[in-house]
């Protein structure tokens, strides 16, 4: 007996790749890597099941808001993104693989919600090294987006504000050691000049001016 509500929707898993379908981040959900009849290992399956999905949505551009559905492997697959030839936007991919029985459109709703703030949060240039260069707030999305499979929060705006407040917070800096061997560097290093920001530093200093600005202003 499912502990779920029904009418909660849910996902198998949500992947963030390039536009050679390489995983840039991304979680499983539930028993998608569960052990099965065969002797593949969980990262097995997993890399099957990508490399299957890159064959299906290769060379496929979706608009942000009108995200495209393919099936792969008895999965309903929906994404947003993968610009082609440089076009405008990024050639990074969100995708959301869904259970069998969701509905196609509930999840391209979901798509897009994460889509749109993975967009706001890389300052609208959802290419391979924004996204690479700012992989903690990637993460962090991914997690006020969902929890366990079960969706939390689809606006791109309210999700995007969420993560900054988190990783004011600190949390970024778990969540990014040990990615592709790059630790999260928080906050502005001496001699670092703005153009050197990535986007998360500069919406945080930004946040800290703001904030001392209030302070000063509350104490005269």
């Amino acid at each position: 007996m499912s502990s779920i509500p029904p009418l909660l929707p849910n996902v198998d898993a949500i992947l963030v790749l390039d536009g050679d379908g390489n995983r840039l981040a991304g979680k499983y959900y539930g028993t998608f890597l569960k052990k099965k009849q065969d002797d593949k290992s969980a990262e097995e399956r997993r890399d099957a099941f990508e490399k299957a999905l890159q064959q299906k949505i290769a060379g496929i551009a979706a608009r942000p808001d009108a995200a495209e559905v393919v099936t792969c492997q008895g999965r309903t697959a929906v994404f947003c993104g993968g610009a082609i030839g440089g076009g405008a936007g990024g050639d990074v991919r969100v995708v959301h693989i869904g259970p069998p029985g969701e509905s196609e459109l509930v999840l391209a709703y979901l798509c897009e919600g994460m889509y749109d703030a993975l967009s706001h949060l890389m300052g609208g240039s959802t290419d391979r090294s924004m996204v690479l260069d700012n992989l903690e707030l990637v993460f962090l999305l991914i997690d006020e987006h969902c929890d366990g499979g079960i969706i939390l929060e689809v606006d791109g705006s309210k999700l995007a504000s969420a993560v900054l407040l988190r990783d004011d917070d600190g949390v970024g800096d778990d969540s990014q050691q040990g990615l592709h061997g790059q630790g999260a560097q928080l906050g502005m290093a001496p001699g670092v000049a703005p153009g050197d920001m990535t986007i998360g530093q500069a919406f945080r200093q930004a946040r800290e001016q703001f904030l001392a600005g209030m302070t000063s202003r509350d104490g005269m």
